[in-house]
């Protein structure tokens, strides 16, 4: 995390005037989104939600960024307006006025290794392959050790689930953590090679929306109508997982998938749906409580959760309004 800090102030260094090129030739109502990595089956819903506040008047742009913790110090240093990722070390150690105002999924990963591996227990000692320093998959196995009493081996880092099936397959690691849709992808694909290990259950977040709290004030009506669009897709899928691909727009970014992804999006958003890892609700005050808890067990946050504020954490004004 000390890394994750000096590189953002070496971001801060090198973006400011660029930061400031972008906001003086772009309009000032627009809202400026960073996602955390190039679009794909897992943010058609987000994308879809995006469309439904276009209607409602919400002009924006989205950047991607190649990892989540460029996403976060681009919305640290003013470069982009509003963010995916979990901040909560940076939030708290930096004491920067973030805040999360949204969850947009849980933290629902599983452990994959080869069939030489049966228990968690199993992986002691073990070297295991995530997806980044200080991200969702570095904090399950934080709590992984701490839970099960083991001490992985040597951790490497590739991003993106699909690329670690990829490496996975081609004989390169032997053990990671999948997000669900690319758990069931090599299962499927080599199930006799390859297994997911039993796994404790995860309320926490592990991708959420956060801004800087001055600019979400200042900007209460972009940012409400933006949460009410992510409320009304949440609820929707929750009922209709099949609504993501009826309203995902052939021309946007999502539509231009290939057509073998596109075809997939109903089992993908089905399977998501029923294994929890959308709350209809985005997350709110139980999301908040059930990260403290995660992100200081997984030696993100510092402090007893019990007598962490989460208002230090989250604003949840936007989302009350929405859920009204």
């Amino acid at each position: 995390m000390k890394n994750l800090l000096k590189r953002f102030m070496s971001f801060v260094a090198l973006t400011t005037l660029a930061a400031g090129l972008m906001v003086s030739s772009a309009h000032a109502e627009k809202l400026r989104i960073a996602l955390a990595e190039t679009p794909s089956d897992e943010l058609a819903a987000f994308f879809v939600a995006l469309e439904r506040a276009k209607a409602n008047g919400l002009d924006y742009e989205w950047t991607a960024f190649a990892d989540e913790e460029l996403a976060i110090q681009a919305v640290l240093s003013g470069q982009m307006n509003i963010g995916f990722g979990t901040p909560y070390a940076i939030m708290q150690r930096s004491k920067a006025p973030v805040r999360i105002v949204f969850q947009l999924s849980k933290l629902k990963f599983f452990p994959v290794t080869t069939m030489k591996y049966n228990t968690l227990k199993d992986l002691d000692g073990e070297p295991i392959m995530l997806h980044s320093r200080g991200g969702g998959t570095d904090s399950i196995a934080n709590v992984i050790e701490e839970r099960e009493g083991i001490k992985f081996g040597e951790r490497s880092y590739v991003p993106g689930s699909g690329n670690r099936v990829v490496a996975m397959l081609a004989g390169q690691a032997e053990a990671t953590i999948l997000d669900l849709s690319n758990k069931n992808k090599i299962v499927a694909e080599a199930g006799d090679r390859f297994h997911a290990l039993p796994m404790f259950d995860v309320d926490a977040s592990d991708e959420a929306l956060f801004a800087n709290l001055d600019w979400i004030q200042s900007n209460e009506e972009q940012v409400n109508i933006f949460v009410k669009a992510l409320v009304s897709v949440w609820q929707d899928m929750a009922k209709d997982p099949t609504i993501i691909r009826r309203e995902t727009n052939p021309d946007g970014p999502i539509g231009q998938l290939p057509k073998e992804v596109l075809d997939e999006l109903d089992g993908f958003y089905k399977e998501a749906v029923e294994g929890g890892l959308y709350d209809p609700n985005g997350g709110g005050r139980k999301a908040a409580m059930a990260d403290l808890e995660w992100y200081t067990g997984a030696g993100q946050l510092d402090g007893d959760p019990a007598t962490l504020n989460i208002d230090d954490f989250w604003y949840f004004a936007p989302l009350d309004a929405a859920l009204k």
